[in-house]
């Protein structure tokens, strides 16, 4: 009987043991969950503060009174660049040295330089933009000023409207910024304009775009740094030429040499 009451006894601290134990466990994978759970809800409040930060970073940003200031014609005594291509006509530039001053150093230093003399617009391809800039005359070659790619310069303030002169790149962050250089040269589309509001883009600048088109999917990525102010109608011919396939498949390369003859920089009268 004394033997049968020890190992109930036995049993029932074992009982009690084991209990202790789970009851520890348990609060150890609690406390972790907590954790795990705080750290998600940091990661969302961190998340959401950052878009709440850009939507206000965006209200700040006036786009009509920065695409008025992006597409008036240049003031007196302001430095300025006419592309001449062959067969085709003058293209006048307009520079942000303010927003993008390696940019501009680079593509006025290598204009004065003759470095574009005698170079082809490569890629052309309608409602998009003509690109040229490269001495290799495919798209793959071309350096700075420097010898070596440098970064983007973005600023909000600059959009790919219609005209805007844009530096080609490998891809944003990578500074590989060079030589080659595009212009937009899109119109407007209510296609565009409907696109460009189910994907959120701020009002603002979707009645900037409506007014003087461009490729608003190019924002933000890549360094506006001079805008067109006379000479459209050239952009406008060069885009209509006969093309090509390009090794990619797109139908962009024209089938005779679109050349710029030289670059003449100047100072606005």
């Amino acid at each position: 009987m004394e033997n049968k009451k020890f190992y109930i006894a036995i049993g029932i601290i074992a009982i009690i043991i084991f209990a202790l134990v789970v009851a520890i466990i348990l609060s150890d994978s609690d406390k972790k969950e907590e954790k795990n759970t705080n750290t998600t809800n940091k990661n969302a409040v961190s998340s959401v503060n950052n878009t709440t930060d850009e939507e206000d970073k965006n209200a700040d940003v006036n786009y009509t009174e920065n695409a008025e200031a992006q597409i008036a014609a240049p003031k007196s005594g302001e430095t300025i660049a006419v592309m001449h291509v062959k067969d085709f006509g003058d293209i006048t530039f307009k520079f942000f040295n303010d927003k993008a001053p390696k940019a501009v150093e680079n593509f006025l230093t290598h204009a004065k330089d003759g470095y574009y003399n005698g170079i082809k617009f490569h890629r052309v391809m309608e409602e998009f933009m003509i690109q040229g800039g490269d001495p290799t005359g495919n798209g793959t070659g071309g350096e700075s000023i420097w010898g070596k790619g440098f970064e983007e310069e973005i600023d909000a303030s600059l959009v790919p409207y219609r005209g805007a002169l844009c530096m080609a790149s490998t891809g944003y962050g990578r500074s590989s910024l060079g030589s080659q250089f595009f212009i937009v040269q899109a119109n407007a589309t209510d296609e565009m304009k409907n696109a460009l509001s189910q994907y959120g883009y701020p009002e603002g600048l979707i009645d900037a775009y409506s007014q003087y088109g461009g490729y608003l999917s190019l924002y933000g990525m890549y360094t506006v740094f001079g805008q067109v102010v006379d000479g459209m109608d050239v952009v406008d011919k060069i885009v209509k030429v006969e093309k090509n396939l390009s090794e990619t498949g797109e139908l962009s390369v024209p089938v005779n040499d679109v050349i710029i003859e030289s670059i003449e920089v100047k100072v606005q009268d």
